[in-house]
């Protein structure tokens, strides 16, 4: 397990502790095991919580620990484990499978024109990557991805921002003159809709323009504007759980969104860090800066000042 993504999942399996013990008693019994007979390690456990499971709740975590418990429970009967059986995270493969999920943003975005944005979905947040492209053909913008009305309008308003705004933004007027923009959100099969995009769509265009990638450790979220404000969203708990979980450790927020902070478990909020904006150039910052970089998200006693004016 990649470290980061070994430290997003740690934070998340010390959450549900107090939730695993009843479950995998529970689990055992229903595998007529015995407590002495198998022994899951904590290793093991944020394995199944990183890599097999991807839901707000903890059933589809009791539905992978009964499954493999099932498994160990086969074996001793069939005479082919010696118990106690101790499974660790190394050995969560041979009784599972393959993983599930996969966590991919550094790779994904490794390239100019890709950016880690956050979502809710019916599964309780997700993440999910804007690709960005140009190619010389008629001026004007292709979207796919199976994007509702909303998120469209969110990528018009995108390029109509980064176009008015080039010279501000570093990027030449020239580079839209006989170009044809295309913006994908692959899952093409997932429906996608609302404006919380914005941020993300934009940023893949800038990064796309300045042929510069951004920073892999940050995802984002948030409504923009054609003046390059960025308004609050919805559903910024989920969507902070879903970004420490695929082993994020920035997250850019709309400022109006500090209050909903407080509804993160403390125990993430401590291992992350979170920028919250204003307008474009605050998101930017902290996408193509170093998280050191001066001015890259509003200092803590700002964002506090936020949370207590709420």
């Amino acid at each position: 397990m990649p470290g980061s993504r070994r430290a997003a999942v740690l934070v998340v399996a010390t959450l549900l502790a107090a939730t695993l013990v009843p479950v995998l008693a529970r689990q055992a019994e229903r595998a007529a095991l015995r407590p002495e007979e198998v022994e899951v390690t904590d290793e093991a456990l944020r394995a199944v919580v990183g890599d097999y499971t991807r839901e707000a709740g903890v059933r589809s975590l009791e539905r992978e620990l009964g499954r493999l418990l099932r498994k160990v429970a086969t074996r001793i009967a069939a005479g082919e484990a010696a118990t106690p059986v101790r499974i660790d995270a190394d050995d969560v493969r041979t009784w599972l499978g393959r993983p599930r999920f996969f966590f991919e943003a550094a790779d994904r975005t490794s390239v100019p024109g890709v950016v880690t944005g956050l979502a809710v979905t019916g599964a309780g947040g997700d993440v999910l990557f804007v690709e960005a492209t140009v190619a010389d053909g008629p001026e004007g913008l292709t979207l796919t991805g199976q994007l509702g009305d909303v998120m469209k309008e969110s990528a018009e308003i995108a390029l109509s921002y980064v176009r008015s705004h080039a010279a501000k933004l570093g990027i030449e007027p020239d580079a839209f003159r006989g170009k044809r923009f295309h913006v994908h959100v692959p899952a093409g099969a997932v429906p996608k809709d609302g404006p919380s995009a914005g941020v993300t769509i934009t940023t893949a265009l800038v990064s796309l323009l300045r042929d510069v990638p951004v920073r892999a450790v940050v995802g984002m979220t948030g409504e923009v504007t054609l003046q390059g404000r960025v308004l609050p969203i919805g559903g910024v708990r989920q969507k902070v759980l879903a970004a420490h979980r695929a082993g994020l450790t920035e997250v850019v927020l709309p400022m109006r969104n500090g209050p909903d902070l407080e509804d993160v478990p403390e125990e993430i909020r401590s291992v992350m860090q979170f920028h919250l904006a204003t307008e474009i150039a605050e998101v930017l910052a902290p996408a193509f800066g170093s998280a050191s970089d001066d001015g890259a998200r509003p200092d803590e006693e700002e964002a506090a000042d936020v949370m207590a004016a709420a």
